[in-house]
């Protein structure tokens, strides 16, 4: 199935703060429905300092400020946790399948303090948060890393988006959500890489 509406929505939220696009962010604001922005695009906004880093995401807050916002977490949302290994661990191998070993080694042969990073913060405190399905955050991840032109992640990830649930066809409509957002050279070459991964599934 493609995506539903709310998911393209998101989809579009999170490249736009990838990228630091913020005539888009600001226009996708301008036209949520009634009932949005929700918990799902507050946690659009948090996962995507682990794609973009903290300086966007600073500004992206300051951009969504000017614009209405995103709204008052609920009590619920705000966890004050620290990073969680073995929770991130879990879903590094769901993602990755068989080939976790082989990526953790590559992460731990940059630096050993950045695949503890990667496992403890990015997949354990962040990309298993509740409040989106995993399903969700990983289609999150592909749009962006087409949109950055990040082709090998952009493929990790959207084997992970069918591991986690995700149908080829939503692989797909993710690359198109934000078909407008990308230079056409790499947005041809991530659907390229969408419809050969997507297809495998």
């Amino acid at each position: 199935m493609a995506l539903s509406a709310g998911d393209r929505r998101l989809v579009r939220l999170f490249t736009a703060v990838v990228l630091g696009d913020w005539s888009t962010l600001t226009a996708e604001r301008a036209a949520a429905p009634p009932g949005e922005p929700d918990r799902g695009w507050r946690e659009c906004v948090l996962q995507a300092h682990v794609f973009a880093g903290f300086p966007r995401v600073v500004e992206a807050y300051g951009v969504l400020e000017s614009c209405g916002g995103l709204g008052v977490p609920g009590p619920e949302e705000i966890l004050g946790e620290a990073d969680q290994p073995a929770r991130g661990r879990e879903l590094f191998l769901r993602i990755y399948g068989a080939d976790a070993p082989r990526v953790r080694a590559k992460l731990a042969a940059g630096h050993p303090d950045f695949a503890a990073f990667i496992e403890g913060h990015a997949y354990g405190r962040i990309l298993s948060r509740p409040g989106l399905e995993a399903r969700q955050r990983e289609l999150l991840a592909v749009a962006a890393l087409a949109a950055l032109g990040q082709d090998r992640q952009m493929a990790s990830h959207a084997r992970g988006a069918l591991r986690c649930g995700a149908s080829p066809a939503e692989v797909r409509a993710a690359v198109e959500a934000v078909a407008d957002l990308v230079p056409a050279a790499r947005l041809e070459r991530a659907r390229e890489v969408a419809a050969h991964f997507a297809g495998r599934a």
